[in-house]
């Protein structure tokens, strides 16, 4: 790290986040810490329970932390003028068209009104297009009930549909809320990848390659891993709520990321490594540049890392966001998280990121100059964090002198 940061504080960092593997909760991970030109980097642990030992290189699912590349993606669009924040989305999404929006999140399926207006790009980026996870477990309400049965309920797994057929489902059921209502995750970004991949004529994975990944330098980062690469790919792992033991979410060999997926998921259907995603978070921290090429503007990365949601907007989301009474209190960009006090050790207005429900975490703090990436191999059961994230952030922080 540079010479604002202590060499002793950065040594706990790896004292603290290897007991973790010793106590067996984690196989093992990865973890990245830069400021200024200096990076620090933590290898720790096996690719899985047992396997080889975890590398620099090692390939990890990197799940939502999908969302802020395609929101990226998305203002590259912007940019060339070929998609604009506030025009309807209807001709490039038919399906979304003349949407229906149920007179209560509980109501049955036909007890519904007109959509109020049209949905826009803008409301897919800040997810408040009406549409997405409604925060009620066990799933009771009738709408749950549709989204689980077709296919389309948020969870830590990808679609497994074609493009046309995840929007042909999604255009049949009716909207939670008002296009502009409510913040609902995360089906935004899953529809802002079909948006991308009509509005640009390529698919949404060649897009990504050719707009971000190659000029970024990100070698690794796709959405599914050839055999060539497997022996860096990492086995997630999940808790089994009924013996508390670990057990095998995805394998590397024969898993949903061993093939092509038929739909690139926006919102968490990405592999990447830490190199890879630090080579992300580097030109989102220098506004838009990386290495003297320019992916983004200015303006575009001040538009998606600030907090575009009203407080009544948030309401229902207080796990994501905080409740204001104390703790931690966030809002949320163009496809990510945005600190918006001052709450813990680690939290610091501006900040920007997100977590993935895979074990992962990425953010980039333009006041402390700070780029932060922890990949782990298991998944998160809630949208809390677990505590390995939130004492590599404290590790990271704390540093800082």
């Amino acid at each position: 790290m540079s010479d604002q940061s202590s060499p002793l504080r950065i040594q706990r960092m790896r004292a603290v986040l290897a007991g973790y593997i010793d106590r067996g909760e984690i196989p093992g991970l990865v973890a990245l810490i830069s400021r200024g030109d200096e990076v620090h980097v933590e290898t720790l642990g096996a690719l899985a329970f047992g396997g080889s030992p975890m590398s620099r290189d090692a390939i990890f699912r990197i799940a939502s932390m999908t969302k802020p590349v395609a929101a990226a993606a998305a203002m590259i669009l912007v940019e060339e003028c070929r998609l604009r924040l506030d025009d309807p989305i209807d001709d490039l999404l038919p399906e979304l068209s003349d949407r229906k929006v149920l007179r209560r999140p509980d109501a049955v399926l036909d007890d519904v009104v007109p959509a109020k207006r049209a949905i826009t790009l803008r409301d897919l980026l800040t997810f408040r297009w009406g549409f997405g996870a409604v925060m009620v477990w066990p799933p009771v309400y009738p709408i749950q009930k549709a989204m689980e049965a077709a296919g389309l309920m948020p969870g830590p797994n990808s679609v497994d549909l074609t493009p046309d057929e995840f929007m042909k489902r999604l255009g049949a059921l009716p909207l939670v809320y008002q296009p502009g209502e409510r913040w609902l995750y995360h089906t935004g970004s899953e529809v802002l990848g079909v948006l991308i991949a009509r509005a640009s004529g390529m698919s949404f994975a060649d897009f990504l390659r050719e707009r971000i990944f190659e000029p970024l330098e990100m070698k690794d980062t796709a959405f599914f891993v050839p055999a060539a690469k497997r022996n860096r790919f990492a086995t997630t792992y999940m808790r089994d709520p009924a013996t508390n033991d670990l057990k095998i979410h995805d394998d590397p060999n024969t898993g949903r990321w061993s093939n092509p997926p038929a739909f690139a998921s926006g919102g968490g259907g990405l592999v990447s490594t830490a190199d890879d995603y630090f080579a992300f978070c580097r030109m989102m921290l220098g506004k838009g540049i990386y290495k003297r090429e320019r992916i983004l503007s200015p303006a575009s990365v001040a538009l998606m890392t600030m907090d575009h949601l009203t407080e009544g907007q948030k309401q229902g989301s207080e796990l994501f966001f905080g409740d204001g009474n104390g703790g931690f209190k966030a809002g949320w960009g163009f496809g990510m998280g945005v600190d918006t006090a001052k709450a813990d050790l680690f939290s610091s207005p501006g900040r920007f990121g997100w977590v993935g429900g895979t074990g992962t975490t990425g953010y980039s703090d333009p006041s402390a100059g700070l780029v932060g990436i922890l990949l782990t191999q298991r998944m998160m059961e809630s949208p809390v964090l677990p505590r390995v994230m939130t004492d590599f952030w404290t590790l990271a922080y704390q540093a800082i002198e």
